[in-house]
């Protein structure tokens, strides 16, 4: 998974008297009320821009094509942008018990910036602002995973097709397949050299034929924090599971996640079950609300 570059970021403050409602209540409990909100206040004039270059970029090729048919089926790329902040509850639940990662985040999907909190402990966060990833938690209990990884790691899932428009991806159509009883067309994604933390990682995306909604998402972890040595864990497979709309765009609401082998349908062991709940989108947060807050630590590589 990747903590891709800063993009450009434009916000406008507004003297409002209010706070980021939630619809998650663990969460709403440690939530702060400020005096000020920051307004997704993208212009127009950019999203638009932004939209037909990639629309352009895109239908060039064929791969192309299946991913944009990808993002126009799952709600558009204006309507990804144009909706504000996402948020989402994201649990990620090995089978053996380990490793569990349960947050409740809000990200900037034009800026690539995330806060998550706890579900266990709203009082311990963490977060991506864009340049650093940083901590504030009672002890190194609270998170037992590497938060600089797992910041935007949830958007990787969540976020696909939508997270593949950038400029620096390398998009490569495969042959087509059949999965679950249904014709896939595919798509890998690569990265040119030096884009993002972990330029190595691949996705294959499975794009079912009739409806163009993604099916599932093959991957590979190269972080170099992990493999420092250069490889990458073995490719693993995940599976939508179900979908909900909210605010016009399609979300999967949970995946399960295999690895990938040879066999019928390339599912191997089961290994990770992933819930995704609480999903909606926001107009404001509150003012640097991404930023390292007082007594954080910064978490350097």
């Amino acid at each position: 998974m990747r903590i891709p570059f800063n993009l450009l970021g434009l916000f406008l403050v507004l003297n409002l008297v209010a706070c980021k409602e939630t619809t998650n209540k663990e969460t709403a409990a440690s939530t702060e009320v400020k005096t000020t909100e920051v307004a997704y206040n993208i212009p127009d004039s950019w999203i638009q821009d932004r939209v037909a270059k990639a629309n352009k970029r895109l239908n060039a090729t064929e791969a192309g094509k299946v991913l944009w048919s990808a993002m126009e089926a799952h709600g558009g790329l204006d309507k990804w942008y144009g909706n504000g902040y996402l948020s989402l509850r994201f649990n990620y639940e090995p089978v053996d018990g380990k490793g569990i990662r349960d947050s409740y985040q809000t990200i900037d999907t034009w800026s690539n910036k995330a806060r998550h909190n706890s579900i266990t402990d709203p009082t311990s966060i963490f977060g991506w602002d864009g340049k650093e990833a940083w901590v504030k938690a009672k002890d190194s209990t609270s998170f037992a995973y590497d938060t600089k990884f797992w910041a935007l790691t949830p958007l990787y899932f969540s976020g696909h097709p939508f997270v593949l428009d950038g400029e620096g991806v390398n998009l490569e159509l495969l042959p087509k397949i059949e999965f679950q009883g249904a014709t896939q067309k595919v798509i890998k994604a690569t990265y040119e050299a030096g884009v993002g933390s972990a330029p190595d990682d691949y996705y294959i995306l499975y794009v079912d034929a009739k409806t163009n909604l993604v099916s599932a998402i093959k991957y590979i972890v190269s972080y170099p924090k992990y493999f420092p040595n250069g490889g990458h864990a073995p490719e693993k497979i995940t599976v939508l599971q179900g979908t909900t709309t909210v605010d016009g765009i399609v979300f999967a609401k949970g995946f399960k996640t295999y690895w990938s082998t040879n066999d019928k349908d390339g599912l191997g062991e089961y290994i990770t079950k992933i819930s995704v709940s609480d999903l909606s989108f926001s107009p404001t947060v509150e003012e640097n609300f991404f930023s390292k807050p007082e007594g954080a630590k910064v978490l350097m590589d």
